[in-house]
């Protein structure tokens, strides 16, 4: 009997397979169909990366997991290293470059700062009673967060403002230096090199010892910048981690100069940073091209400039008098209508030039034209024309010499 009940049960379930295949769309039996080959050819690709991976998975060590190449990492992200490759002489690169203002284009900057070595050398000596030697390793132009990223911990990072500017700039004090100006301030014997400390925040005698150091740096770089522009630094706080000496944008471009400072062996270096901004009030004078401590005066420039002023053709105005009136009363004018003017017949007529007075004087007649004699003296220029006379004299013997 038992046999029998699944003979028809079997039977049941064939002949309702028949009526539904019977029964079935042929396009939804088609997409059926698509399916089930799309599924069969699912199922052998995960079969083929399941033997792969048992074949890696038997090789590693320990059960690890398997490390992309670089090639399949780019290929991953869609490029390959060929791709991005940048040449110098590229457009890529030539925008990039252009946003980059380059130290070569503010001449000044290079004689400023090789004054300010001078002075260094001096100070330091007298700061640390030692022989002390300053150069200037280099002037380069940095991204302000390329340049903060880069930066070498630990080290002591001081914001200073420039008050006539109205901006800040940046010093960071390298750890060698700072423990090499301890070492020396407080009595350390020369020939030896100073320890550099690791793992542990600068002590309140040692942050103050850098203060000192600094504000020496910054008096001379006044110094240094006192012919181009009377600037006056000041240190506005000290930091030790980069984040918190902020002092521009990340993507803004700057001044960068490097500071070597040799005491026998031992030393370091001091960096100072000027964003573009800051020496923006200035910039006009960075762009001049000379040289000397005098900052570019050319006497023979300033003779034919004297020349030219001299011989410059000027309109001058006699004023008779001057009144204001009603809008309403100046639009209904009409010819043969009288103005009368509140002065007296011999009233003095102002001569002007342009809106500044010049003198004043007397209205009359020369011949049969009109002219004014001159009854007040002339107002004195803040430049007299003495002073070009000289000037012209100076290039005469110049020139002779």
């Amino acid at each position: 009997m038992a046999g029998d009940n699944d003979q028809l049960d079997q039977d049941a379930i064939a002949a309702q397979w028949e009526a539904s295949l019977g029964s079935e769309d042929p396009e939804e039996a088609a997409k059926s169909a698509a399916a089930n080959e799309l599924t069969e050819t699912m199922a052998e690709q995960w079969a083929a990366m399941v033997e792969d991976g048992g074949r890696n998975f038997g090789n590693a060590k320990n059960g690890g997991e398997r490390v992309l190449s670089q090639e399949e990492i780019d290929s991953l992200l869609g490029f390959s290293v060929g791709e991005i490759n940048v040449d110098d002489s590229s457009g890529i690169r030539a925008i990039i470059d252009s946003a980059m203002v380059s130290y070569e284009r503010l001449p000044m900057l290079e004689i400023v700062f090789d004054r300010l070595v001078r002075l260094m050398t001096t100070s330091l000596r007298n700061f640390t009673s030692d022989n002390v030697e300053v150069s200037l390793d280099r002037i380069t132009s940095v991204r302000f967060g390329d340049y903060m990223n880069s930066i070498p911990l630990p080290a002591v990072l001081s914001v200073f403002k420039a008050e006539e500017w109205e901006n800040f700039g940046l010093a960071m004090v390298d750890s060698s230096l700072i423990y090499s100006m301890i070492d020396v301030l407080l009595g350390g014997r020369r020939g030896q090199t100073s320890l550099r400390i690791e793992g542990r925040p600068y002590t309140t005698i040692e942050t103050n010892l850098v203060k000192r150091l600094v504000e020496v740096v910054l008096a001379d770089a006044e110094q240094a910048f006192r012919p181009l522009s009377p600037v006056s630094f000041s240190i506005d706080r000290l930091e030790t981690n980069p984040r918190f000496a902020a002092i521009t944008r990340p993507a803004n471009a700057a001044i960068l100069v490097r500071l070597r400072i040799d005491m026998e062996d031992r030393g370091g270096y001091i960096e100072l940073l000027l964003p573009y901004a800051t020496i923006e009030p200035i910039r006009n004078v960075l762009l001049q091209m000379f040289m000397g401590e005098k900052f570019g005066r050319d006497p023979i420039w300033e003779s034919h400039l004297a020349t030219e002023i001299a011989q410059a053709q000027i309109a001058v105005d006699a004023v008779l008098y001057e009144a204001e009136i009603p809008l309403k009363q100046l639009m209904t004018l009409k010819v043969g209508d009288t103005l009368p003017l509140d002065m007296r017949p011999d009233a003095s007529v102002a001569v002007r030039c342009g809106s500044v007075t010049l003198t004043e004087g007397r209205m009359g007649r020369v011949g049969d034209r009109v002219a004014i004699r001159v009854s007040r003296h002339l107002r004195k220029p803040n430049t007299t024309f003495a002073m070009f006379e000289r000037a012209d004299e100076q290039t005469k013997m110049m020139e002779a010499q």
